[in-house]
């Protein structure tokens, strides 16, 4: 079997095992919604089918015990219980398992074991109970009919076997579903010397007798469906032996038996006058309104053809590292169109300029349809911890509900990636440090089910993504506490309360009385904090003592393409996001005499500190007359960089730096410019980070300077 045929298997069930979770979830809220079975039902089936189809028998054979147990429940003979739901997801992940396993990583077998004995048993209760009692009178949606007959024309398309699929055991699976005749249609296979062994010129058409419903035809070519030509049409029987033969068309009937071709059908009706031709010659419409209709019946013909290609191809599967190949290439076609325009600016050619400027209308065409195709909605992700929020409520037995918001909102694929750890961590914290059991929430006058909300939405170039509780909050006393016994502040440290909620994210920090499952280890939020910083994003922790917490994740759209500002400090270039901008000012001689020496501007009134790069990084030279400030917004805190002259917005191709710079402190990469030189990009989140505690440092190292000053002059007195 093709690789490519196995990996695309593994893709989708994959995206099936995903979508049959998200159903069981929701029918433990709704039991009786025969959508949701059904869509469950049909997400096993098609595993169980492909599964045998790509010689994954282990996952055919698991997935027929649990697929025959829901085909009990899809015919309202066995109901959805809490039971039903825990088992049916213990075996999602048995299947999950046996996807993903190698040769060097094996599977649970007691898990599957115990599995399978679980429903089993659920089939033989069934059976039992029928043979104790008669059976169970199922819903009248869901009660077998009368053996009905089916004409079932089924033509696979001619790449079919290109991807793997066999249409044989398709047809041997609707034998089994009742009497089956089948024929195959061999007119479309060319001459020999122009046959493709890989092609599939056979069409099928199949007479089928059953008592099972039309879904469960249906279900047989769910794995193909989009694939072929498919047409399922009743024939009743017991009518036609009544005489429908003699109110049908003669040519439907024969052609229905196969007795003619249909273009034998459209001879024979050629040599006849055309309804619009009769009514013409009768005088009862005019030829110009037939010429009119005849018009608009092609048009809605072409129409609804057109409809049909453009939905054959509305999605194609790409492989992940094809599209970053592809963001690459985008990257690189920028750096060249930045130096296209710089050479056009530089020279004096009208021309040039002119395809200068085309070229750049091109490329920013290409570029924001290349990172579109990158751009995921975040509601997958959501859906993903409706799973973990249920596990940790029955195991810490707490009853939450978790709604979300904003799951349309669209991220860069490689965030969404790096984000679920972030905040598998913030949700596992919010159920067991914040929500309360459902007795102290009672006692509190709270509802005895806690909330959890998850919500996205967009902020220009950001997204943000919320996550809150109504739980107990945070306390900011017993995590100063913490924090002075763990040696992480002085015991006088003056901090204010969004300070002092920033430390749950230092490395092994904990509140927690005892270590559990869940956590008290100290890890989890100092991963949130790193991994968010990676991404260039950051944290805001909002929080009020006994009502609840909501931490705030704000990330970039995309990690690959930023517009920046491009600033200078002597011979080195600097890119700052623009998305933190807010303004730039004049820096004087005379602003900074005003200041005593602090790093801090009047800005209409409202005062704001500054960095200087130029000390920061250490660069050396003379600085020029009047500088510049750059005002930014940070998180949520408007910070001012100081830099020698600014350039302008420039349009900036993340490179990502070598080892050796990988640590370097405020630089988060670096970028080509348009005459060939490097520029580095400002990480202004870790900059201000960082000159924060360098500045407490130098305050901790003053103050224990002057305490041991003031110890000295104490003891000199007293031996005087």
């Amino acid at each position: 079997m093709n690789d490519i045929h196995i990996n695309t298997f593994r893709e989708e069930a994959h995206e099936l095992l995903s979508d049959l979770e998200f159903c069981l979830l929701e029918l433990e809220e709704k039991p009786n919604d025969t959508e949701l079975i059904g869509r469950a039902f049909r997400a096993m089936h098609t595993i169980k089918g492909s599964g045998s189809m790509f010689g994954f028998d282990e996952i055919a054979s698991f997935t027929h015990e649990i697929e025959t147990v829901f085909a009990l429940v899809r015919n309202g003979e066995i109901p959805v219980t809490k039971e039903l739901i825990d088992h049916t997801l213990k075996a999602r992940d048995c299947i999950l398992s046996m996807l993903d396993s190698t040769s060097d990583i094996g599977i649970d077998d007691s898990l599957v074991n115990q599995v399978l004995s679980a429903f089993r048993s659920l089939s033989s209760i069934k059976n039992v109970s029928q043979g104790d009692a008669g059976p169970v009178e199922a819903p009248a949606s869901r009660q077998k009919c009368e053996p009905v007959s089916y004409r079932i024309h089924f033509r696979p398309s001619e790449d079919m076997f290109r991807s793997g699929t066999n249409p044989i055991p398709l047809l041997k699976e609707l034998q089994e579903l009742g009497s089956c005749s089948v024929v195959a249609q061999l007119d479309s296979i060319p001459p020999l010397d122009e046959c493709n062994t890989e092609l599939c010129y056979t069409s099928w058409d199949v007479i089928l007798t059953t008592d099972k419903d039309v879904n469960m035809i249906k279900d047989v070519f769910i794995f193909v469906e989009d694939s072929c030509e498919l047409t399922i049409d009743p024939i009743n029987i017991s009518q036609m032996t009544d005489g429908e033969d003699s109110h049908r068309k003669i040519g439907e009937i024969l052609m229905g038996r196969g007795e003619i071709k249909s273009e034998d059908l459209q001879k024979a009706l050629n040599q006849q006058k055309r309804i619009g031709e009769i009514l013409v010659d009768k005088g009862f419409v005019s030829p110009d309104k037939v010429e009119t209709a005849l018009a608009e019946q092609k048009h809605v013909n072409e129409l609804q053809e057109k409809q049909k290609i453009e939905q054959s191809v509305a999605t194609i599967r790409v492989a992940a590292d094809k599209l970053d190949k592809l963001v690459d290439l985008v990257g690189e076609l920028v750096t060249v169109q930045a130096r296209l325009t710089q050479k056009s600016n530089t020279g004096n050619d009208p021309e040039l300029l002119l395809i200068s400027e085309e070229v750049e209308r091109l490329t920013e065409e290409l570029r924001d349809n290349t990172m579109s195709i990158r751009m995921v909605p975040i509601g997958t992700t959501f859906n993903k911890f409706r799973r973990l929020v249920r596990d940790l409520s029955n195991s810490l037995q707490k009853e939450i509900e978790l709604s979300t918001e904003g799951a349309e909102t669209e991220l860069d694929k490689t965030v969404i990636e790096q984000l679920n750890d972030p905040l598998v961590h913030i949700i596992r914290n919010s159920i067991d440090h914040g929500i309360e059991s459902p007795d102290e929430r009672e006692a509190v006058g709270k509802p005895r089910e806690g909330m959890l909300h998850l919500s996205a939405k967009h902020s220009g170039a950001n997204v943000l993504v919320e996550i809150t509780d109504d739980g107990n909050g945070l306390d900011s006393e017993l995590i100063r506490s913490k924090a002075v016994e763990r040696g992480i502040i002085q015991s006088d440290a003056d901090l204010t309360e969004k300070e002092i909620f920033n430390l749950i994210f230092e490395p092994g920090f904990s509140t927690a009385k005892k270590v559990t499952g869940v956590s008290g280890r100290g890890v989890g939020m100092d991963v949130v904090k790193r991994t968010i910083d990676t991404l260039r994003g950051s944290v805001e922790i909002m929080s009020e003592k006994g009502t609840g917490t909501t931490i705030t994740l704000k990330l970039p759209l995309t990690l690959s393409i930023i517009e920046g500002l491009l600033v200078s400090i002597g011979p080195n270039f600097f890119v700052l996001p623009l998305s933190s901008v807010e303004e730039c000012l004049q820096l004087t001689h005379e602003d900074i005499t005003k200041s005593h020496g602090r790093h801090i501007a009047n800005v209409r009134g409202e005062i704001v500190p500054y960095i200087r790069l130029r000390e920061k990084f250490r660069i050396n030279g003379r600085m020029p007359n009047i500088e510049q400030i750059v005002i930014t917004d940070v998180d949520r805190t408007r910070i001012g960089f100081v830099v020698d002259s600014v350039i302008g917005q420039y349009q900036t191709v993340i490179k990502s730096l070598g080892r050796v710079y990988r640590d370097v402190d405020g630089v988060s990469g670096a970028t080509i410019l348009g005459d060939g030189s490097v520029a580095l990009i400002v990480d202004l989140n870790h900059l201000m980070h960082s000159v924060e505690r360098t500045e407490m440092d130098e305050v901790r190292s003053l103050f224990s300077s002057e305490n041991n000053r003031f110890a000295i002059e104490q003891n000199n007195l007293r031996r005087n």
